[in-house]
């Protein structure tokens, strides 16, 4: 697939094909991560990174908790999670 630098207003552009979006899995809108590399740039979809907080929320509120789940909540966090 070749795509063409194309100028728009004071910048450059590449327009993307609805084929080329599909192939990505996104859609108008959603938002692309790019690296750059020795050997060029490489595109991908950038994906909502969910912290501990956005899961829980999602939980139903009315389901019963489970008994170790008062002392889990309270150990503080070890990795890259956050709260």
């Amino acid at each position: 697939m070749e795509l063409s630098i194309q100028k728009w207003g004071n910048s450059a552009a590449v327009r993307l094909s609805t084929e080329f979006l599909s192939l990505l899995n996104v859609k108008l809108g959603d938002k692309l991560a790019v690296d750059i590399r020795p050997e060029g740039a490489l595109l991908k979809p950038k994906r909502h990174a969910y912290s501990l907080a956005d899961l829980v929320a999602q939980c139903d509120a009315s389901a019963p908790e489970p008994a170790d789940m008062a002392a889990w909540s309270k150990l503080k966090p070890v990795g890259r999670e956050t709260w």
